[in-house]
């Protein structure tokens, strides 16, 4: 009875071990020999067996001792006794297969000092994208209808042959004046000059303050022929008036020659906006008022003062400083004509004030020849 209840209490603590299914396995018949009921062994175990001098498990109950045979068959492993220090020692045995391992961080993982992900922009907050409807071409729907030309169906039908349009040229419809109008070719000093005044053959009229007629002795041997007014001119009416103006006088005084003895006028009548030199068509519009300021006063010399005058007189482009102390002849009549530089030019470049010099000498030789 002491050793069933042993060996039940036995069976039952290997149970609660959860190592019932290994003492089976591995644990050998019981021993029948008693140790030193002081000495416990703690040695390990060989792989397959235990010592036979083991010692049970002390219960403060005398053992009972079963009779040894030679063909007795093993006890059951729970009916067995085996010592507890001798089950715990082989539980620890390299056959033992080792427990799980937990998966790393699993449950015992420390707290992370980096910061969680950030998600995406607008993964899950912007709403599902909705293309907008197509936008109609302008005008699809909408546009007027179109517009019949001008007389398509008020004007009766007609016999006559349409007019073929001719090419537009720059002054079709601004003819330049010419010495055979018999307008102007008959023309007296007073006529002249009132219609100079209205003239508006080109585009300068659009920009000038007034006409600059020409100023003078009209009974004179000697006119002088200018490029254009420039604003001090625009404004008072006169031609070579302010720096360059007063230079001319000089010029002439140097000569034994006064302003009121002689005509000063220029070939075209208005000023050119910002003082630039007259385009060919306004030297052509004002051509035949010039004409007859020279018809009228019939000089027996003309001075062409600076390059565009000289240009448009002789009818050439051959630079002024080649036309110098020459002696040209002039229209029909064979007028002599002297270029010499501008007022103007020489207070642009005081170095050539010497050349200038030298053509007042040739023109003052000049008018003395003409005088006798």
């Amino acid at each position: 009875m002491t050793n069933i209840s042993h060996n039940n209490l036995h069976a039952q603590y290997l149970k609660a071990m959860g190592i019932q299914s290994w003492v089976r396995r591995h644990l050998p018949p019981a021993l029948t020999e008693e140790p030193s009921p002081t000495k416990v062994s703690t040695t390990m175990p060989d792989k397959h067996t235990i010592p036979e001098n083991t010692p049970p498990v002390n219960t403060n109950e005398p053992p009972v001792h079963q009779p040894a045979t030679a063909n007795a068959a093993p006890l059951p492993p729970e009916e067995s006794q085996v010592p507890i220090r001798a089950i715990t020692n082989a539980a620890s045995s390299p056959l033992d297969e080792p427990p799980p391992i937990p998966p790393p961080f699993e449950t015992a993982s420390p707290p992370s000092n980096e910061p969680p992900p950030i998600p995406p922009p607008f993964e899950t907050a912007l709403p599902p994208y909705e293309e907008p409807p197509p936008i109609p071409p302008p005008f699809e729907t909408a546009s007027p209808p179109p517009i019949p030309p001008p007389f398509e169906t008020a004007l009766p039908p007609s016999d006559e042959p349409l007019p073929i349009p001719q090419p537009a040229t720059a002054n079709a419809a601004l003819p330049p004046l010419s010495l055979e109008d018999s307008t102007v070719a008959e023309l007296d000093w007073d006529s002249l000059e009132n219609r100079v005044a209205a003239c508006t053959a080109c585009d300068l009229h659009k920009t000038r303050t007034q006409t600059v007629f020409g100023v003078g002795n009209r009974q004179t041997d000697l006119m002088l022929i200018g490029e254009a007014p420039g604003a001090d001119e625009d404004e008072q009416g006169e031609p070579f008036v302010g720096r360059a103006g007063q230079l001319l006088t000089d010029m002439l005084y140097a000569i034994d020659l006064k302003r009121e003895t002689v005509y000063i006028t220029n070939v075209v009548k208005c000023r050119p906006p910002e003082n630039r030199n007259p385009e060919p068509h306004e030297l052509t519009c004002c051509n035949a008022f010039l004409q007859r300021q020279i018809e009228l006063i019939k000089p027996k010399l003309i001075i062409a003062v600076g390059r565009v005058a000289a240009h448009h007189l002789l009818e050439t482009d051959t630079p002024i400083s080649k036309l110098r102390l020459q002696r040209f002849k002039y229209g029909e009549t064979k007028i002599p004509l002297i270029a010499t530089y501008h007022p103007a030019y020489l207070l642009r470049r005081p170095t050539e004030k010497r050349q200038s010099w030298q053509d007042l000498q040739f023109i003052y030789q000049t008018t003395t020849e003409l005088k006798t």
